[in-house]
């Protein structure tokens, strides 16, 4: 009798399955400190834009989302202030995260209304608190997700990068955020060992306004270091010297004024911060068992996250971890593609997935 009830269940659920794509969306989102990453099923990565929201302080309002409200960075009047709602991968801001998912949701949804609200798989740094990630799914629910499903970015990153997460073998992967870094050894649908740590782009922005500020005395804004790490940024001295003229405010004089940069001030600028990100990927190496530490040594380290994009990074960690490492094709949307591939699956990959409060086990 019960085998019998079970076959039915189980064909229940392959229906029920099988309308899903009729009844409701599915939504992958890459909630990013710097970008917010949306992966659609069927039409795949359909919005990458900036976790910034631009409010207007006198009124209330939200005057733009995304891209629109990072091109106001640094250049609004006293009562429109450009926020970022996200701090270190986790919310900081609920109702102005709140407002964005629902920005991003219904953008992505644009022309593909269905009949049932959305059915949403979030990815969120690991070894996040219970109370953020009630945040995140409290936040995504009220802007009109149907069903929120929460999954750790390194584990969706390694499933967006094809490795074999459900296989008993280990496969590392060292996500580099806008927020944080998360470095995870995962196998068998699980993570075994990882560690978060707060050292990703944003410092790397803050350590070349530091070091420009120090060494010549200008003052130059967020966007312009980050432009200086996306174009000549590296860990390892090129071929050729690069150099690129920038303008900021002479702290001396107060007046506009311009310097030449190289590539070999930025890598000054953030070597301290590139040393704290191997010595942390060393420290989750030293506690990973010595089986899994194998498959590692064989299979190696792979990068994702926009801070894989940095020149030299795999040779660098080459080097000093004398392990191969390799930089994941498209790094910036692994996650969200992992979130996608998720959704496509979902029973399938229901193990990687943070259980809901609501489906723990009652101690009794």
């Amino acid at each position: 009798m019960n085998k019998k009830i079970e076959k039915k269940i189980k064909k229940i659920k392959e229906k029920i399955a099988e309308w899903q794509p009729t009844l409701s969306n599915d939504i992958g989102i890459d909630l990013g400190t710097a970008n917010t990453l949306v992966y659609l099923r069927g039409k795949g990565i359909v919005i990458n834009e900036p976790s910034v929201v631009a409010l207007n302080q006198k009124t209330g309002n939200i005057v733009a989302i995304g891209t629109a409200a990072k091109s106001m960075l640094g250049r609004t009047p006293r009562h429109i202030v450009s926020v970022k709602p996200l701090v270190d991968g986790v919310i900081s801001d609920f109702e102005v995260t709140e407002e964005m998912l629902a920005y991003l949701i219904n953008k992505a949804q644009e022309g593909s209304k269905k009949f049932l609200g959305p059915r949403v798989v979030v990815g969120v740094p690991s070894g996040i608190t219970n109370v953020e990630i009630r945040a995140v799914r409290d936040a995504a629910k009220n802007a009109g997700a149907r069903e929120v499903h929460i999954v750790e970015e390194p584990m969706a990153a390694a499933i967006g990068i094809k490795l074999p997460v459900k296989d008993p073998v280990g496969s590392m992967v060292v996500d580099i955020g806008g927020g944080t870094t998360d470095v995870a050894v995962v196998s068998l649908n699980g993570i075994v060992q990882s560690q978060n740590l707060r050292i990703a782009g944003d410092v790397f922005n803050q350590n070349i306004i530091s070091y420009i500020r120090d060494e010549f005395k200008v003052l130059v804004g967020e966007k312009t270091a980050e432009d200086l790490k996306v174009n000549i940024g590296s860990v390892l001295p090129g071929e050729k010297p690069v150099e690129v003229a920038i303008k900021g405010r002479g702290l001396v004089s107060g007046l506009p004024q311009e310097v030449v940069i190289t590539d070999a001030d930025i890598r000054e600028a953030i070597s301290s911060s590139i040393d704290s990100l191997i010595e942390t990927i060393k420290n989750v190496l030293e506690t990973t068992p010595p089986e899994i530490l194998s498959d590692v040594m064989n299979r190696g380290v792979y990068v994702v996250g926009g801070g894989a994009n940095i020149k030299g990074l795999a040779e660098a960690l080459t080097e000093y971890l004398k392990i191969p490492v390799y930089i994941a094709d498209d790094p910036l949307t692994a996650v969200a593609r992992g979130t996608g591939i998720i959704l496509e699956n979902l029973e399938e990959y229901k193990d990687v997935l943070i259980a809901n409060e609501d489906e723990l086990p009652k101690k009794k």
